[in-house]
């Protein structure tokens, strides 16, 4: 039976992801911030990624259970949209100490389980690759920091035969989702400097988000990456043709229709 660690093991796409894996045999580990798990048959731990004495505690109890682990699956996050001008300290570090060191710090204490062939699969998005969009440049930069994580570790571990895949998914019918929408609801009303333009991009914001995809169909594409003896580097679920258009447009046209889009 092969060991999986889930990291946000009880979010949207995490909750999905540790049901499938359970049924489908793998002994799992899973870790969230929430105090109880109702899934049955999964090792819960709660831990909060943003310290890492707590994942400490949660590496020295399943260490009594195993000796190795097959797998590391990341589906932590958080969404947060803002203007760059106006967002507070706190949420930018939390962004980042959630979407970024979180994992960093997760990988570092579990690394000593990993074996040759065991994978470490990072849920980045679809953003991290393009060029950021008004307002929800602090979410992408978090991302593509992510991305240069996964480029950089993968380097470090590959000759220790473990594969580092990064997996960029675009809108999902999560919490996560509700929290883009919830978290532009919020920078509409409290912004000063941009009242028309953060109302005008909110259109382009539902019109990418209302193409989104079932958790299922993410805890399907995990699944399959896992099982693969060879993986590629990257994985992509419905990322969305329109901003993949705009990001193969010139700089200085992106600015100009998006200038024009949200004036």
């Amino acid at each position: 039976m092969k060991n999986i660690l889930v990291v946000g093991s009880l979010g949207g796409m995490g909750y999905s992801l540790t049901n499938r894996l359970v049924k489908e045999g793998y002994n799992v580990f899973g870790l969230d911030i929430k105090d109880t798990c109702d899934i049955k048959d999964v090792h819960y731990y709660k831990c909060d990624i943003t310290s890492e004495e707590s994942i400490k505690n949660a590496y020295s109890l399943i260490k009594d259970e195993i000796d190795t682990l097959d797998a590391i699956i990341d589906v932590a996050g958080i969404y947060i949209m803002d203007s760059l001008l106006e967002i507070e300290d706190k949420d930018l570090k939390r962004i980042l100490d959630i979407n970024v060191l979180g994992i960093q710090r997760v990988v570092k204490v579990f690394f000593p389980l990993l074996k040759k062939g065991s994978k470490i699969v990072i849920t980045t998005s679809e953003l991290s690759t393009l060029d950021p969009l008004p307002f929800n440049g602090i979410y992408t930069m978090s991302k593509s920091l992510l991305e240069k994580y996964i480029f950089s570790l993968r380097m470090e571990v590959n000759n220790f035969g473990i594969k580092v895949i990064s997996f960029r998914p675009g809108a999902v019918k999560t919490n996560l989702l509700n929290d883009s929408t919830s978290s532009m609801d919020k920078m509409c009303e409290k912004t000063v400097i941009h009242k028309e333009q953060s109302k005008n991009f909110k259109h382009i914001v539902d019109s990418v988000e209302s193409k989104s995809v079932s958790p299922d169909k993410v805890a399907s594409k995990l699944i399959k990456i896992i099982k693969k003896k060879h993986p590629k580097y990257v994985y992509r679920l419905n990322n969305n043709f329109a901003l993949k258009l705009l990001n193969a447009l010139p700089d200085r046209l992106q600015v100009k229709i998006i200038s024009k889009i949200i004036k």
